[in-house]
């Protein structure tokens, strides 16, 4: 069943607009401003369609909530690829998002995992940000593979994905 939207914070409003609406293409689709549990503090709640899905961003004005960094891995110490925000790229493929990508400055990451194919960057809040695209459909022996590698104790590792750097500034690096 599809989310309806993914709430995450940020602190910093407009860099994560500018992101989500320039570099991701989504359209704003609702702000909400409501009050915190705190009675001078207040919150904006910022919709944005992806085209499947909502996804929205809490910006916090309330001094009795903490200080948090809204990255949510290296927030947490984790490696960013732990906790990611993942966006099927549809039926145009990962070249026009590539694109946008590098059109608005980002350092690209393209794995290909076999099954799909990635491209990842940071958005504004040091969250990661994928676009994926299958590249075949995950079938019967994979479902059969994915039952015995989910309870076994030392499970052989899977071959390192290929990868391509692409930077706004220079293309394709080597």
């Amino acid at each position: 069943m599809p989310f309806h939207h993914l709430a995450l914070v940020t602190n910093d409003l407009t860099a994560t607009h500018n992101f989500y609406t320039e570099a991701m293409g989504f359209t704003l689709a609702k702000v909400v401003i409501g009050p915190t549990e705190n009675p001078d503090g207040w919150a904006r709640h910022v919709f944005y369609d992806t085209g499947d899905g909502l996804m929205a961003f809490w910006e916090l004005h309330d001094e009795s909530l903490p200080s948090v960094d809204a990255a949510i891995s290296t927030g947490i110490g984790l490696p960013a690829w732990v906790n990611h925000l993942a966006f099927r790229a549809g039926a145009d493929g990962l070249a026009p998002h590539l694109q946008r990508w590098l059109d608005f400055g980002l350092e690209v990451v393209e794995l290909d995992h076999e099954f799909c194919v990635s491209l990842y960057a940071t958005d504004p809040n040091g969250i990661l940000v994928e676009w994926c695209c299958d590249s075949r459909p995950l079938d019967a022996a994979d479902r059969a593979e994915a039952a015995l590698l989910l309870s076994d104790p030392a499970p052989r590792l899977d071959p390192l994905p290929s990868v391509t750097l692409h930077n706004a500034a220079h293309g394709l690096l080597p």
